[in-house]
């Protein structure tokens, strides 16, 4: 598989990844131009897009759903509750419902829940013969139930989204304070590093820390964060980056 992240924060969020037979977008934030122009640099187009997976319906990866839909036809993958949260699908033909596991061409997906303040939110581990893949953003935590089956994957995009002392002493309301730090939130830098530490083993390549907060963290916190932990831990790896809103990674080989 061929992973980049387009887009990660609070503006927009989707990643592309390219199978053997399936190009798959896992959420559709931001707008349609900027998805077009991250794709192009990726030799696709958006009518190349065979399936959207959504992992929630928050407009931060839903916004341009529908200006796609309008102009390509791929299949718009999203769980039930999901798809009453996004009144547009109803109108659209091509949708199908998230099981707990499932076939996308070469490509098999299976699901976790995450904890987030909306209906129904999910992480995903994206398959494809001995390459692997999870995505998990958008959770006030990690169910250590999962540990067991997201453990020694090939790549990692994790969210890193906050560290506690920026957000506490920051600008936001105390509400909105109380609801990122939340079990329905976001993770911090220091939960999200405490999961990679219990995560990462001798058959992962990379880690991508994302939906990174341009209020409450910077790059160079959520990443030194990360290796301490790791060093902590005395696991050595270095192969570590941070997505960004309005620059895509390099096109990852898993």
């Amino acid at each position: 598989m061929l992973v980049s992240v387009l887009e990660s924060g609070s503006k927009g969020n989707c990643t592309l990844i390219k199978g053997k037979e399936a190009n798959l977008l896992i959420d559709a934030g931001g707008t349609l131009k900027y998805i077009e122009e991250k794709l192009n640099e990726n030799e696709l187009s958006i009518d190349k897009i065979n399936y959207i997976l959504i992992s929630h319906s928050h407009s931060d990866h839903t916004n341009a759903l529908q200006s796609i839909i309008k102009k390509a036809h791929p299949t718009i993958i999203v769980s039930e509750l999901m798809y009453k949260d996004l009144g547009f699908l109803k109108r659209y033909e091509n949708v199908m419902y998230m099981q707990d596991s499932f076939n996308l061409d070469d490509l098999q997906i299976e699901t976790i829940k995450t904890s987030h303040d909306t209906t129904d939110s999910r992480g995903f581990i994206i398959t494809e013969g001995n390459s692997s893949i999870v995505q998990i953003t958008d959770t006030g935590y990690l169910n250590q139930k999962y540990f067991n089956k997201l453990k020694n994957k090939n790549l990692y995009i994790m969210e890193s989204n906050h560290n506690i002392e920026m957000l506490m002493h920051g600008r936001y309301p105390k509400w909105l304070k109380a609801r990122v730090a939340s079990d329905v939130g976001h993770l911090s830098n220091e939960s999200s590093a405490y999961y990679l530490s219990k995560l990462i083993g001798e058959n992962t390549k990379k880690v991508i820390l994302a939906h990174l907060s341009e209020e409450n963290n910077t790059p160079e916190i959520a990443l030194s964060t990360l290796k301490k932990e790791l060093e902590d831990n005395n696991i050595d790896f270095n192969s570590i980056e941070a997505a960004k809103q309005n620059e895509r990674t390099e096109l990852i080989e898993v």
